[in-house]
């Protein structure tokens, strides 16, 4: 799998970038991991309504279509965004997420940190 460091970079292009990455047939079927921080956003996802984000103040909120409710995304927050063909690794959605969250649980006890999964609510 091929990583970018893509530094600081605005959450709307990255986002249509990675739409635009992983409909493209050029990219050859390859997986990449994008890491990168983005200047203050909250993201709304498909569970979320405007009326969730209580206070943005000047922080842009950007809709998108991906799970969850409201995240904050800022300076300082490493992200990382596996782009990732599940469908040509015959891999569901919500087993691919229960290995992310069993490679996140294992990588925070190296550093003596106990994550746990909760029933019904996707992630750690």
């Amino acid at each position: 799998m091929d990583t970018r460091w893509l530094g600081r970079c605005d959450y709307l292009a990255t986002f249509q970038e990675m739409k635009e990455f992983t409909a493209s047939p050029a990219n050859g079927g390859r997986d990449q991991l994008w890491i990168c921080e983005h200047p203050p956003v909250f993201t709304l996802g498909l569970a979320g309504r405007a009326e969730h984000v209580l206070a943005p103040g000047d922080i842009p909120v950007v809709a998108t279509d991906r799970g969850g409710q409201v995240t904050y995304h800022g300076p300082g927050q490493v992200v990382a965004y596996p782009l990732i063909d599940l469908k040509a690794r015959h891999i569901f959605v919500k087993e691919y997420v229960f290995r992310l969250e069993d490679a996140v649980i294992r990588a925070l006890d190296r550093f003596g940190v106990t994550g746990q999964r909760v029933a019904g609510a996707p992630g750690i």
